[in-house]
């Protein structure tokens, strides 16, 4: 059964597989690597009732188990090359399969990335996603190198996601076009990958926000040592968002699942910057600077600020 599944539903995502490496169908994969680079490898673990709703799509679910990992590719400014997928089920579902597979593939389309191997088992639905990526050798972007006085952005919007899991878990159906996309944000997450690859040699540090716009930004603060001033009018929300935050920022601040870019960069690539969002077709926005002393202040933010990013534990 184990081995029809694999034939059936993820052999045909292997067929994008460089001429002379070998993907699905032997013990292991063999890759070739590009000269002069780096393999960036990311995994994430989602969980039925933890990172999905149980009745969730299963198109979305193969969608977002790659797309969290393309974002962390993205964040450290790597082409993404292929995955590896670990998939337990509680049955063997054909449907189900069928149209997770195709989210999967439908994900992985614009990067040719074939899934190059995995294993499934039965148990409680969890899919673990291996992904790789090369980057030219000291070219990845790390969570480190804040210098004191650099700009720091973020792409898209914020707390789109928290809202659409607010509105799923109340079985609340979307009422107008900001609760729509805030649904397909927390469904099907878009990977900031051109932004990524486009930042090398230009951002000093960069994560993707995953966890939280401040939980996240913290960890870049902590890994170089520093210490940040955000503007609260500067941190780009929707509509719908800025509604559903109005009373507490935070809540918004505070989302996981954006999957947005947030990143550093020395206050003489404004315009870069600036063209770069132009070229991408993507806004990027500049909400606060680094500063030495450390901490995370949110100006314009009333009370007590409270960093609780989606906690795995």
């Amino acid at each position: 059964m184990e081995f029809d599944l694999i034939e059936q539903y993820f052999k045909p995502l292997s067929q994008t597989t460089r001429p002379g490496d070998l993907a699905i169908g032997d013990d292991g994969a063999l890759i070739t690597p590009p000269e002069d680079s780096q393999l960036v490898v990311v995994t994430d673990t989602l969980v039925s009732g933890v990172h999905f709703l149980p009745d969730a799509e299963p198109y979305d679910i193969g969608w977002k188990s790659l797309a969290v990992n393309l974002s962390d590719l993205a964040a450290m400014g790597a082409q993404p090359a292929f995955y590896s997928l670990a998939l337990t089920l509680p049955n063997a579902d054909s449907t189900w399969l069928a149209e997770f597979s195709r989210g999967l593939q439908d994900c992985a389309q614009p990067y040719a990335m074939p899934l190059i191997g995995g294993d499934t088992t039965q148990g409680p639905l969890c899919i673990t996603v291996t992904a790789q990526g090369w980057v030219p050798k000291g070219e990845a972007l790390l969570r480190n190198s804040a210098k004191i006085g650099d700009d720091i952005y973020v792409s898209g919007t914020i707390g789109e996601a928290g809202l659409g899991l607010m509105l799923a878990k109340a079985g609340c159906a979307p009422s107008h076009a900001g609760e729509v996309e805030a649904l397909a944000r927390l469904n099907r997450p878009q990977a900031r990958v051109a932004l990524g690859l486009a930042l090398r040699n230009l951002a000093s540090s960069s994560i993707d926000v995953s966890d939280g716009l401040l939980a996240d930004l913290q960890h870049i603060l902590q890994a170089s040592k520093l210490g940040a001033q955000l503007r609260l009018a500067d941190i780009p929300l929707s509509i719908a968002v800025k509604k559903w935050a109005q009373s507490n920022p935070l809540q918004a601040l505070n989302a996981g699942d954006d999957y947005e870019l947030c990143f550093t960069a020395s206050s003489n690539q404004r315009q870069i910057i600036e063209d770069l969002s132009d070229l991408l077709k993507l806004s990027i926005y500049r909400i606060g600077e680094i500063r030495q002393a450390p901490g995370l202040v949110v100006e314009g933010l009333v009370g007590e600020m409270a960093v609780r990013g989606y906690e795995h534990f």
